[in-house]
């Protein structure tokens, strides 16, 4: 899916170096998702040093970088423009609340529900994402103020340092993986760009358009503690509830979807629940020293992926270079040209998106290759979360079609005359239909014997299904026995009575969960 110029043995050099690199790339990404959520970029800033810091530390994926994302700050905006940034703090600590919960409660196993179509949706549609939040760097601002697109030669210029950059990207590894070459990159285009006196847009040139101010800067101080100024009554719980809940949701979902991406690039194996933990912790301590929250971020983890980092060091490398460019460093970073971040961006992008998949559209069955363009569709229309859910959801329901026609019931007679009917296949609510018109019953003997050695009853329509079908053999007088049905079905079957007939020594104990069991 993505080819990796670096060892895939984690050592502190190239997670140094590779932590680096991120720290660079981060700052414009934090600073364009404070402005998409309404507050200062600072704010974004300390969002990025707080949970990327925090996640490296103690999370459940090495090599993972998170930070500000660009999908939890389209759901704040509403929240910051209704009721001010201190309501966007309180919410970013219920938020960490909820994902600690969901971490001790271990429900980031779920995420292996989420089909590799899905996935593949997933990374292509970030991808695209990505590209797309790439182009608003080839906007300035003009005389009366507004951002219009570039043109002559700061175009051309932006255009070729941005090729430069994503050439010495490429290249470069073929003559020294010593360094990242991300890095490198940088730095070359950084150099060329003030020594020739290039017209070339730089960090501090994006950070001014996007706030509107010529006198706006990324320094700042050490991020101070302060509860949130709101009110701790029940309304303000009632306010903050429905944001902290998609955010904790849109949170998880892009971070272990991301953890689940790392582990196939790098060969390892990441741990969801304490990934979820420390996301959590995170976001809890970020609202809590005036930041934004976030999230794992898939640009900034390949590029740190594909620089060689492995290791916690990366991460926790990547925040404190963030930090100390916010109170030391601020003049140096922003004159990093931006089509040196953009370039490396770009890389990201191509590496990131599945090109295989235009390849296997046509030999995956029709179902899959559609949940793959509608989920990159809806990533890019509307946001990650939910994207992956239409795309479960999807495929959970194709896979509902075509195994309610996998149920298949062999009639036959045994010799004591008693009517036998062999049931093969999953009984679950789409297949009961089928199961139920099978039944020949007033062709059946007296006596009539249902067999589920080589059926699973699945669900509680099931369980409803079997109980229909007992009452209309009652209808009928005539005795419907069950043979090696599991005990927690058999404990539903109320309206059956003593027309139940089962096998107790050979029945296995099949643990199928209903509601009423629950």
């Amino acid at each position: 899916m993505f080819e990796l110029h670096a060892s895939k043995v984690s050592n502190l050099k190239n997670d140094v170096l590779s932590g680096l690199t991120v720290a660079l790339a981060l700052v414009p990404e934090a600073v364009a998702f404070a402005f998409v959520a309404g507050v200062e970029p600072l704010v974004g800033l300390y969002a990025a040093f707080m949970v990327g810091l925090i996640t490296a530390a103690i999370g459940g994926r090495p090599g993972m970088i998170s930070g500000a994302t660009g999908a939890m700050a389209v759901v704040m905006v509403s929240l910051v423009a209704i009721h001010g940034v201190e309501y966007l703090f309180a919410t970013v600590v219920l938020t960490g609340v909820i994902q600690i919960l969901a971490g001790v409660f271990k429900l980031g196993k779920f995420i292996r529900l989420v089909p590799h179509p899905v996935m593949l949706g997933f990374v292509n549609g970030l991808a695209i994402v990505i590209f797309l939040a790439q182009l608003g760097q080839f906007k300035v601002t003009n005389d009366a103020g507004e951002l219009v697109w570039m043109q002559g030669n700061q175009l051309f210029t932006m255009a070729g340092l941005i090729v430069l950059t994503m050439a010495i990207i490429h290249f470069l590894p073929k003559l020294t993986k010593a360094v990242p070459s991300s890095l490198v990159a940088i730095v070359v285009v950084t150099v060329l760009v003030q020594s020739l006196g290039l017209d070339a847009r730089t960090v501090v040139d994006f950070v001014r358009d996007m706030t509107n101010d010529p006198a706006a800067s990324i320094a700042g101080g050490f991020p101070e503690f302060a509860i949130p100024q709101v009110p701790f009554n029940l309304e303000t719980f009632k306010i903050i509830l429905p944001f902290a809940l998609v955010l904790a949701a849109i949170g998880l979902i892009e971070s272990l979807l991301t953890l689940t991406l790392i582990d196939e690039l790098t060969g390892t194996r990441g741990r969801g629940n304490k990934e979820c933990i420390a996301q959590g912790v995170a976001n809890t301590t970020t609202g809590f020293f005036g930041g934004m929250g976030g999230c794992a971020m898939i640009g900034q983890s390949m590029i740190n992926v594909n620089s060689g980092g492995r290791g916690r060091a990366s991460g926790i490398t990547a925040a404190l270079a963030l930090l100390c460019f916010i109170l030391f460093a601020s003049g140096l970073i922003e004159q990093i040209p931006l089509a040196a971040l953009v370039g490396v961006m770009f890389i990201v992008v191509i590496g990131t998106f599945e090109w295989s998949s235009f390849r296997i559209l046509n030999k995956v069955p029709k179902a899959d290759a559609f949940v793959i363009i509608l989920v990159s569709g809806v990533t890019v229309a509307t946001d990650l979360a939910i994207a992956v859910v239409v795309g479960v959801i999807v495929s959970a329901l194709v896979f509902a079609w075509e195994h309610a026609k996998h149920i298949v019931v062999n009639r036959t007679v045994d010799d004591k005359g008693s009517t036998v009917y062999e049931v093969n296949g999953p009984l679950f609510f789409g297949s009961i239909s089928n199961f139920l018109e099978q039944f020949e019953m007033d062709q059946d003997s007296d006596d009539v014997i249902v067999e589920f050695k080589n059926a699973r009853v699945a669900d509680h329509s099931a369980i409803e299904a079997i109980d229909t079908l007992a009452e209309r053999y009652l209808s009928r007088n005539k005795t419907m026995h069950l043979r090696h049905l599991s005990p927690e079905c058999r404990q539903l079957l109320k309206k059956a009575g003593n027309l139940v007939e089962v096998n107790v020594i050979e029945d296995p104990d099949y643990h199928i969960a209903t509601d009423k069991l629950a």
